[in-house]
C-alpha cells in the first residue's frame, strides 16, 4: 500500500511540476493546446523502452501506469461529468496511457510546465527535485 501511495504521488507530481527547466520548459496559456507528444514519447522510452506490455510491480504498460493513477483519472472524469472510465487493462494501451497522461496534465499542470510533468511522473505531485534529478535527466536525453 505504501508503494502504491508513493507511485500515485510520483505520478501526480510529474504532472504538477512541468515548467521549471529553462531548457525544456515550455509554457502556454490555458487557451492554447500544448503538444505533449515529445514529452510522452521520451517518458515512454525511459519507463518501458516502448514496450506496451512492460510490468514493474503495480506499474504496467508503456508509461508504467499504476492502479492509483487509473482511479485518479476516473475521479477527474467523474468530477467533470464525463461518462468515460478507464480500466486496469487500459494501461496496456499506449493510446489510452497517453490519454491518461494528458488528463492528469489538464488537472495538475495547467501551466504546461515540461519539467513539472517529467518530475511529477516520477515523484508524484509533491516530488523532490533532488530525488527526481536522475529521472529528469534521463527523460531530457530522450526529449526531441
Amino acid at each position: 500500500m505504501k508503494r502504491l501511495v508513493k507511485q500515485l504521488c510520483l505520478s501526480l507530481s510529474i504532472l504538477t511540476l512541468m515548467s521549471l527547466s529553462a531548457g525544456a520548459a515550455k509554457k502556454t496559456t490555458n487557451s492554447e493546446p500544448y503538444d505533449w507528444t515529445s514529452v510522452m514519447e521520451a517518458i515512454i522510452q525511459v519507463e518501458s523502452e516502448g514496450n506496451p506490455n512492460a510490468v514493474s510491480g503495480n506499474s504496467v504498460g508503456a508509461m508504467q501506469i499504476t492502479p492509483i493513477m487509473v482511479r485518479e483519472c476516473n475521479d477527474i472524469l467523474k468530477a467533470r461529468g464525463k461518462s468515460l472510465r478507464y480500466t486496469m487493462a487500459d494501461r496496456y494501451s499506449v493510446a489510452k496511457s497517453k490519454e491518461m497522461f494528458l488528463l492528469i496534465q489538464s488537472k495538475y499542470n495547467t501551466a504546461n510546465n515540461v519539467e513539472k510533468a517529467i518530475r511529477s511522473w516520477n515523484g508524484g505531485p509533491n516530488y523532490s527535485v533532488r530525488a527526481t534529478n536522475g529521472y529528469y535527466r534521463k527523460v531530457l536525453r530522450h526529449l526531441k
